[in-house]
């Protein structure tokens, strides 16, 4: 096999640096194994290592295969193949932080806690010189599966990612049934079957029947979400993803859709069984991942083309975003007001309402609130689980506004 031309011109350990890159990528939960070395290698092999652009384009062109793990991947890269303080930004995750209330000048954005974890050098164990007897007191301990449930998903590590996501596949979000107009037989009813009670009359010859009752059919109303894709909202949309995927598989009459900057329909994607091959799906179908926000065009996009066939028989609206809208609200309380006209229920869930002291300051979240049934937090497995058993309580659709920051947020507004 001939030499690398890229390990000719950038010295012989350059082929094991980017060796060392890809693991580290793999560690911290991209999806890249030993075939992704050899085919990166021949990328840079390709064009060569005098850019540094086109060197850092051939490795991203066969390392990213979704939109979500881009944000990870220009992290990566600026602290693998630049930072010369890079050990020195590890030690500093290891100690406790203390700022005051002026802004810091040289503040830079926070490091992936997945990252952090797959650069972190190995642990070397210790082994103790003569084996003590350890007393544990577990009155005030916690689980891992514990900790995990408050836990935010934006500071979790790969592998704590991947444990919740195996809890989230197992969540269901149990909609109450509601009565429809067709009706079915039923032992006790509040409408008499004429013809059932006649037809039984008929072949009974004159006796004596007892009457045929029929009553109205329950069933679970339609559920709509609305889910915001933009900047700010990236890390919560992936693991929404997973949440999305387990409901639309458990039940029937689940539409999805997706907003950023355009407005995408997913439904038939996460209908997929295997979670891997439909968020693949879902990547490939949606082209304005993690830009910008325009909450009211979308909105307006979603009452002109799908609001008839989607919003019918008391349909559930959930609409998953942090109301941060780049076009400062413009038309969007008039989409809203005739969103939640054309729906039974309105659920707005707001990762910033995991802040104590959120306020409704932006023009977005202020258009947004009058509009609203209930506003929920969405930034952890526990307000996942919170959501689904207000959804199992019957009589709960109406007063989860008065149990969550629905009322702080108004007033604040």
């Amino acid at each position: 096999m001939k030499p690398l031309a890229a390990e000719a011109a950038g010295g012989p350990r350059l082929a094991e640096n980017i060796l060392h890159f890809v693991r580290v990528l793999r560690a911290a939960g991209l999806p890249v194994g030993p075939a992704k070395v050899i085919v990166a290698l021949e990328a840079v092999q390709a064009v060569g290592v005098e850019q540094r652009e086109d060197f850092r384009a051939a490795l991203e062109s066969v390392l990213i295969e979704r939109h979500e793990q881009q944000a990870l991947f220009d992290q990566a890269f600026e602290l693998y193949w630049r930072n010369p303080r890079l050990l020195e930004r590890m030690m500093q995750l290891l100690l406790p932080k203390v700022y005051t209330r002026a802004p810091r000048a040289d503040a830079e954005a926070p490091l992936s806690a997945r990252l952090a974890e797959a650069l972190a050098p190995p642990r070397v164990s210790e082994q103790a010189a003569e084996p003590q007897e350890v007393t544990v007191d577990a009155a005030f301990t916690f689980s891992p599966r514990e900790v995990l449930q408050s836990k935010d998903f934006e500071s979790m590590t790969a592998a704590e990612l991947s444990e919740v996501k195996a809890m989230i596949a197992r969540l269901r979000l149990p909609l109450p049934e509601l009565p429809i107009r067709r009706t079915v037989a039923a032992s006790r009813g509040s409408a008499v079957d004429l013809r059932a009670t006649l037809r039984a009359m008929a072949s009974a010859g004159g006796t004596v029947v007892p009457l045929a009752w029929r009553q109205r059919r329950r069933r679970r109303p339609p559920l709509v979400v609305l889910c915001d894709i933009s900047g700010s909202m990236d890390r919560y949309s992936r693991m929404l993803l997973f949440f999305l995927h387990a409901i639309t598989n458990d039940r029937d009459r689940v539409h999805t859709l997706l907003f950023g900057t355009r407005l995408t329909n997913i439904t038939r994607h996460l209908k997929r069984r295997d979670v891997d091959v439909a968020l693949a799906r879902v990547s490939a179908a949606v082209s304005d991942w993690a830009g910008g926000t325009r909450i009211g065009a979308c909105l307006a996009e979603f009452n002109r083309r799908w609001s008839r066939r989607l919003l019918a028989q008391g349909a559930v609206v959930l609409l998953i975003s942090d109301g941060l809208d780049s076009d400062v609200g413009e038309g969007l309380a008039a989409e809203m007001e005739r969103l939640s006209k054309s729906c039974r229920r309105l659920i707005w869930l707001n990762p910033l309402l995991r802040y104590e002291k959120f306020e409704a300051r932006p023009a977005g979240i202020r258009a947004m609130l009058p509009y609203v049934d209930a506003l929920l937090p969405v930034h952890n497995l526990e307000s996942l689980k919170q959501l689904a058993t207000a959804f199992a309580q019957p009589h709960a659709m109406r007063g989860m506004a008065r149990t969550s920051g629905f009322d702080r947020a108004r007033r604040a507004a």
